[in-house]
């Protein structure tokens, strides 16, 4: 099956949080306010990848009809 820009969209924010959270857990964050504005990246990240996913499963429902 083709990837979709939705596909492509989803894992490219994937690796992002995939970066993040590593860099997290490396113990990256110099202080709290990084350690929260790291939180803020990664909550973001996981809620785009929901946006994105819901509008592809709309738009392939769309195409059906």
């Amino acid at each position: 099956m083709a990837n979709t820009v939705f596909d492509v969209l989803i894992k490219k924010l994937n690796e992002h949080k995939s970066s993040a959270t590593e860099f997290m857990a490396d113990g990256g964050c110099k202080d709290y306010t990084h350690y929260r504005n790291m939180c803020g990246l990664i909550t973001g990240l996981s809620l785009a990848q929901r946006e994105i996913h819901d509008l592809a499963r709309n738009y392939m429902e769309d195409e059906d009809d």
